[in-house]
């Protein structure tokens, strides 16, 4: 069993930055396409960016330009820098590998 672990999520004015971060609890990283994905509440689970085993990365077009996805896979870690956010990036973030699932942060934007 692998376990998934979000943080970083928090409240930030418009126009601020956060960095998530997504650990696993084994050396499973460096064999998955890792993704982000976030839901706000009454939407639907929405697919944010992805970065392959090679670091081919793949961006929402609603975040292209503001978020940047990375992965270190000696630290079993991926990242998700965000900036410029705007409120309706406001959702749970969940990072997501294989068939692992974390069980997401926070992320709040005011306007």
């Amino acid at each position: 069993q692998v376990q998934l672990e979000e943080s970083g999520g928090g409240l930030v004015q418009a126009g601020g930055s956060l960095r998530l971060s997504c650990a696993a609890s084994r050396r499973i990283l460096s064999l998955a396409t890792m993704r982000w994905y976030r839901q706000a509440p009454g939407k639907q689970r929405e697919l944010v960016a992805s970065i392959t085993t090679s670091g081919r990365t793949n961006y929402a077009d609603s975040v292209k330009d503001r978020f940047i996805i990375s992965r270190d896979n000696a630290k079993n870690a991926m990242y998700l820098q965000m900036s410029s956010l705007k409120p309706e990036d406001t959702a749970v973030y969940v990072c997501n590998a294989f068939e692992f699932w974390g069980q997401g942060t926070q992320v709040t934007v005011s306007s």
